[in-house]
């Protein structure tokens, strides 16, 4: 067998191996839920009502705000719990986190709590601009994607109160 056709052989079993390998679902993360916690709520066996909700744990989301696009292709993924702490995961850099103040956290729940932010469309409603960022917000039960050019004063008052002065927009 001459070089150029081991060679391609061998191509062709890498790129078979990586396609199987990403088709299985190797991952060993379990999908997390739209609250954050991949748990099931409470459940009875008696028939009785659950009991009411406690506070949120220091664990539970309190948003997520992917932001994707941009002339670099990014892919950034910010989650904030109720207690302030933060994680940022990128494609290209090492995932880092950390705290956000007292007084950072309670601007970022009033902007969430806001009625005006309730009624932000769920999908962008102008020409989305080139090379943009798209912002997808969940915040609870409510998603909002919103385009460069296109956030709505309400969804732009969550992102100016998220860690480090807005959404990860870099690559």
């Amino acid at each position: 067998m001459t070089r150029r056709v081991w060679a391609r052989w061998c191509g062709v079993l890498l790129l078979t191996v990586v396609l199987a390998a990403g088709a299985s679902g190797c991952g060993t993360e379990a999908p997390s839920s739209p609250r954050g916690s991949s748990s099931p709520g409470p459940t009875t066996t008696t028939g009785q009502a659950s009991p009411p909700r406690q506070e949120p744990s220091s664990q539970e989301v309190l948003v997520e705000v992917v932001v994707t696009g941009g002339f670099a292709g990014v892919r950034n993924r910010l989650v904030v719990h109720e207690d302030g702490g933060w994680t940022l995961d990128s494609r290209t850099k090492e995932p880092r986190g950390g705290r956000m103040t007292p007084d950072g956290v309670a601007r970022l729940r009033a902007a969430l709590e806001d009625p005006a932010y309730d009624r932000v469309p769920a999908e962008p409603t102008g020409e989305p601009v080139r090379d943009g960022f798209q912002y997808t917000v969940t915040h609870g039960q409510h998603r909002v994607v919103a385009t460069d050019g296109a956030v709505p004063p309400a969804l732009r008052r969550v992102l100016d109160a998220l860690p480090e002065g807005g959404p990860p927009t870099s690559p």
